[in-house]
């Protein structure tokens, strides 16, 4: 198992209890790694959440390292924010581990997303309709921004598979708590590990996980090919017609779409991009974009109208 991150650093360690993050735990701890923070978040879904926090903070204590263990009630964050319990999850859990990184003055953060997660994600940003962003999936080492704090990311288990884990579990005799919710159909990651993929294999009559797993990492790396493109760095505020038409198409939508997020447009998609494209040849010089922006074409450039009908390019 390679890890960005010395093993005399100190890191956070996101352990839910299941079998994934206990099993990482361990990993780390037989690599070296000593000055682990055990950070746990309790979402306050699952009457049995509170003993899996107990477990968490039991186990850290039993290894001799330090545990940040919280809760917060994420169905009132979903309903609050209009979220899908997936996302209000998701979001809890990285505000939660910006606070402690913030706290414990440590940026560095281990989760134990493995090989069928990337599976399952790619093939999730697909149904999507993704780009190749989205396609090549989790990244090794990430950096996200959260509240000021920004968090490096290492998933050392990307390149090892589910049966990989439990094997390892069983072969130590290490103890991990159950969650039910991951059979409950109701969330699309399950319907994807026990439906589709299931019944794809059936259909196609193999494994068709190592195969979308590795279409991931190529598309990870022409992912990175793309985003290294001289064309890429320091994106002005306007965009010069006559130069983006004459870049190839899929270097056309990366430079639009990341001048849109440069612009902070956020919710932007692959019809947004198509309608900025089109104001290069067609004959609207106007198109609606997310959350009240509008794009304006004239005099040979590109512009943004912020919502409420402010230029930048005034």
């Amino acid at each position: 198992m390679d890890t960005p991150f010395p093993p005399d650093a100190r890191c956070l360690i996101g352990v839910s209890g299941g079998r994934d993050s206990v099993a990482l735990l361990h990993l780390l701890l037989d690599a070296g790694f000593k000055k682990l923070v055990v950070c746990h978040l309790d979402h306050a879904l699952r009457a049995e959440s509170a003993e899996d926090a107990r477990f968490v903070a039991a186990l850290a204590k039993q290894l001799g390292l330090k545990s940040v263990v919280a809760r917060e009630n994420v169905a009132a964050r979903a309903k609050r924010k209009r979220q899908s319990l997936e996302t209000a999850a998701r979001e809890a859990r990285y505000a939660f581990f910006a606070r402690v990184a913030r706290a414990q003055k440590c940026p560095r953060l281990f989760l134990a997303h493995h090989a069928d997660d990337q599976v399952e994600t790619l093939l999730f940003n697909l149904f999507r309709g993704s780009a190749a962003a989205g396609l090549a999936g989790m990244r090794p080492l990430t950096e996200r921004e959260i509240g000021g704090v920004t968090l490096q990311i290492a998933r050392p288990l990307l390149g090892m598979w589910r049966e990989e884990i439990d094997a390892y579990i069983a072969a130590h005799g290490l103890a991990f708590r159950e969650d039910a919710s991951n059979t409950d159909p109701h969330h699309t990651r399950n319907r994807l590990r026990h439906e589709i993929i299931p019944g794809l294999e059936r259909t196609l009559g193999r494994d068709i996980r190592r195969s979308v797993w590795r279409a991931a990492e190529i598309l990870r790396d022409e992912d990175d090919f793309l985003a290294s493109q001289p064309a890429l760095r320091d994106l002005p505020e306007t965009l010069e017609t006559s130069t983006l038409r004459a870049q190839p198409i899929a270097l056309q939508r990366r430079i639009i779409h990341s001048w849109l997020k440069t612009q902070l447009v956020t919710g932007v998609g692959f019809d947004d991009v198509e309608a900025v494209r089109g104001l290069l040849t067609g004959s609207r010089a106007k198109i609606n974009l997310p959350g009240g922006w509008h794009a304006r074409r004239r005099a040979k450039q590109i512009f943004l109208d912020r919502p409420g009908g402010t230029s930048l390019c005034d």
